[in-house]
C-alpha cells in the first residue's frame, strides 16, 4: 500500500499525455521512475517488444481515449473485467492498467538485473485483451473519500485495541519516508486530475502506512501468531478500502471522461 504501483504511475502520466497536458518524454521520464527501462509486448501490429512512447503513442492511434488502474488480490478482483487469462495474469502481478476505448489491458511483469549493490530494474508490460465491461467494485471518489474517513478510524480503532504502539525507530522510520513521500509526490497523479483524486489518494496512503505498521511484527503487545492473525483479520477490511480508494483515485480521470467533463 505504501509503495505507489506501477500501474498507477503509467495511467496517470498516460492520462496526462492522452489530454494533451504533458508531452511524451515528459510522461515516460514519470512513467519509469527509478526503473532502468519499461517496455511493452503484444501490441497489436508489433511483432516484438517496443518502447514506451512508441507504445503510449500507438494506444492512442487504436483508440484509447484513457487509461484506469486495477489492484486485485485474492478473491477481490478490483478494478478487472476479465476475460479469465488477463484476470489471472493481473492478480499475480496484483495490479494492471485498463484501457478505456479499447479492449486491451496491461500488466506488469519486473526483472531485476546486475551484481549485488547495482541492481536495475526492467519492465515489461504485456498488452492482452480485455472484456469492455465496468470494473469490479470500484467506487466513485465520492464514495471512496466517505469510506476512507471510516476506514482511517476504524483502523485507528483497531491498533489501539490490539495494542499496536506508533513509536520506536522502526515506525518513526515509516513515518518520516511517508512524509518524504508525499512532499515528492504532490504531482504524482500528474495534471489534468481534480484535487479530490489527490486528497483520496493521500488518504489512502495514510491508511496503508497504519495497515503496514500493524502488520510488522515488533510493534506493541501482540507479537503471537494468533494475535498477528487476530491483527490481520480486523485489518483486512480497512486494507480493502484503502486499495478500492487508490483505484477510484487513479480512474478518476476516466470517470470524468464518462461523465462529459472536462
Amino acid at each position: 500500500m505504501l509503495s505507489e504501483p506501477r500501474s498507477g504511475r503509467l495511467a496517470a502520466w498516460g492520462n496526462a499525455l492522452l489530454a494533451g497536458l504533458v508531452s511524451p518524454d515528459e510522461a515516460v521520464l514519470a512513467v519509469v521512475g527509478e526503473d532502468a527501462v519499461h517496455r511493452v509486448e503484444g501490441l497489436p501490429d508489433e511483432s516484438a517488444p517496443v518502447g514506451l512512447t512508441l507504445a503510449l503513442g500507438r494506444l492512442r492511434a487504436l483508440g484509447v481515449k484513457g487509461l484506469r488502474v486495477a489492484l486485485p488480490a485474492p478473491g477481490h478482483p478490483l478494478g478487472l473485467s476479465g476475460p479469465p487469462e488477463f484476470n489471472a495474469r493481473a492478480l499475480e502481478a496484483e495490479e494492471a492498467v485498463v484501457c478505456h476505448g479499447a479492449p486491451l489491458g496491461l500488466v506488469p511483469e519486473v526483472y531485476e538485473a546486475g551484481p549485488s549493490g547495482d541492481v536495475h530494474v526492467e519492465v515489461v508490460w504485456h498488452c492482452l485483451a480485455v472484456r469492455e465491461a465496468p470494473p469490479a467494485d470500484v467506487p466513485s471518489l465520492g464514495e471512496a473519500e466517505r469510506e476512507l474517513a471510516e476506514a482511517l478510524r476504524e483502523a485507528t480503532a483497531v491498533l489501539s485495541r490490539l495494542d499496536v504502539a506508533g513509536s520506536g525507530p522502526v515506525a518513526e522510520a515509516a513515518i518520516d519516508a511517508y512524509r518524504a513521500r508525499a512532499e515528492r509526490g504532490r504531482e504524482v497523479l500528474a495534471p489534468g486530475y481534480p484535487p479530490r483524486a489527490v486528497r483520496v489518494l493521500e488518504l489512502a496512503q495514510r491508511v496503508g502506512l497504519l495497515i503496514s505498521l500493524a502488520l510488522e511484527r515488533g510493534h506493541g503487545g501482540a507479537v503471537s501468531a494468533s494475535e498477528m492473525v487476530a491483527r490481520g483479520e480486523a485489518l483486512r477490511p480497512v486494507e480493502r478500502t484503502g486499495r478500492r480508494a487508490q483505484v477510484a483515485a487513479y480512474n478518476a480521470y476516466v470517470e470524468e471522461l464518462e461523465r462529459g467533463v472536462g
